[in-house]
């Protein structure tokens, strides 16, 4: 049970979530935040993150059957009953208890963009955009912006230009991120029917995707600091950056999916330094 909750909620999604967020509070100048709100930020952005993964699994039941990596999902195996209105009735007041602890004890703003990047996941990119655009995770990768944003906020919601940067990055690293997974999943998405760019543009132009938008993801990311972030923090975005265009250089010459999902993992280790090295910087400043 615990095994297929853990699946369910999409909680390693959540724990990513929750820590840009938590980066976001800490490297966003202002005021002091006490450690009970910065724990009640990680709790409601994990809550609605995993609303959204939720729901993302029960709408998905149809298709999720058809593809290797989502055919154990618990909707799918009937683990969980999606007849049972119980699910998306919880599903739904996890995220209402979630954005209204956010509202009471941080601030609405704060609240707003945790309740956008549930939405985003939930709505836009799993309902709207998903089965119908290769766009899907372009757009819809806006989703873990908000947990930046959240974070920001309960520091100073007039949100200063190093967090707006780290949205940006976020925001620049999904599909990129992404893309690289489709690659190595391609045959998955091919036999479900689900337009992501390598089954609609074919694997070699979704690495040169992949590519292209790591070199804009990377020239983004140093921009932090030049406006307050110090040398470590561009330590840890050129030398994770770096890793990651190399992984994809790699991935134009040779399009298969074992150095796609090499790429994928690469993408996981940019996206780790540059939150490591952002705390780092404010830490010894």
């Amino acid at each position: 049970m615990v095994k297929q909750l853990t699946n369910l909620f999409k909680l390693r999604i959540g724990i990513i979530m929750t820590i840009t967020a938590v980066v976001a509070l800490v490297v966003t100048p202002g005021q002091s935040v006490p450690m009970w709100q910065i724990a009640v930020l990680a709790l409601t952005v994990l809550m609605a993150s995993a609303s959204a993964g939720a729901f993302n699994q029960y709408y998905e039941r149809d298709v999720d059957h058809l593809m290797e990596r989502t055919k154990t999902r618990p909707f799918v195996t009937g683990e969980f009953s999606s007849d049972n209105p119980v699910w998306l009735i919880s599903i739904n007041m996890l995220l209402v208890v979630a954005v209204a602890a956010a509202a009471y004890t941080l601030n609405g703003l704060a609240a707003m963009f945790i309740f956008l990047g549930a939405f985003f996941y939930a709505i836009v990119y799993t309902v709207w955009l998903k089965r119908r655009t290769w766009l899907n995770i372009v757009i819809g990768g806006a989703s873990g912006s908000f947990a930046v944003l959240a974070g920001a906020a309960v520091v100073d919601p007039q949100l200063g230009p190093i967090p707006v940067l780290l949205a940006m990055v976020l925001f620049l690293w999904t599909p990129p991120h992404f893309w690289s997974l489709a690659i190595a999943k391609h045959k998955d998405y091919a036999a479900a029917g689900v337009p992501m760019l390598p089954v609609v543009k074919g694997d070699h132009a979704a690495s040169k995707a992949v590519l292209w938008n790591a070199i804009l993801l990377v020239s983004v990311s140093v921009l932090p600091f030049f406006y307050g972030l110090g040398w470590f923090y561009l330590f840890g975005a050129l030398s994770g950056g770096g890793y990651f265009i190399y992984r994809a250089t790699q991935l134009v010459a040779n399009p298969v999916p074992k150095v796609a999902m090499v790429c994928f993992l690469a993408s996981l280790v940019q996206l780790i330094a540059l939150l490591i090295f952002a705390v780092v910087d404010v830490m010894v400043a």
